[in-house]
């Protein structure tokens, strides 16, 4: 998943997005966030996954999440990508409180090209990606080919457990008539 050049010059980077929430209503805030990111001048919203209902994971004493896969194209470097994602979830009114606790929205980088980046604040891939069937799911839907910690989504979403997952959506065009 290298970079591919442009006419004008500038590199389009090919990068992996999860979305979810469990407060307020998580489907119109994904919708919204989706709507933004479309909306930013250096990225471009593609694929989208189903919409998944899925039971909450770290901290398990909350409500189940919605939650959701999107496949951008971008010109703008990891972080500036990072930043955008944590200016949505700004405006859409996130309040981090504690780990993996409750949210009306999330949006994690999980993969940037084939890039790897380790640094405080932004680790690319994910690091949990694959551990978590609430994104190995969703991430079948539109990127099942992706290498990650040296496998692909698919062979990672086979050992998975993915057990009280369920699909919400038809296709991954629920996000365009909502939010």
């Amino acid at each position: 998943m290298s970079a591919s050049p442009r006419t004008d010059g500038t590199a389009r980077h090919r990068v992996m997005l999860g979305l979810g929430g469990n407060l307020g209503d998580p489907p119109k805030a994904m919708a919204r966030a989706l709507h933004l990111l479309d909306g930013h001048d250096a990225i471009e919203v593609g694929a989208v996954s189903r919409l998944y209902r899925t039971p909450p994971w770290g901290k398990t004493d909350q409500d189940w999440f919605y939650n959701c896969c999107a496949g951008i194209t971008t010109t703008l470097t990891p972080h500036a990508v990072l930043a955008a994602c944590l200016d949505i979830e700004k405006q859409l009114k996130r309040k981090r409180r504690e780990r993996w606790g409750p949210r009306i929205i999330d949006i994690d980088v999980l993969t940037y090209d084939d890039l790897a980046v380790d640094e405080e604040g932004l680790t690319i891939p994910h690091p949990h990606l694959h551990e978590r069937a609430f994104v190995l799911v969703p991430l079948m839907d539109i990127a099942a080919d992706i290498r990650v910690a040296g496998r692909s989504i698919s062979q990672w979403a086979r050992i998975c457990d993915d057990a009280g997952i369920e699909t919400v959506s038809a296709d991954g065009g629920w996000w365009r008539s909502a939010g």
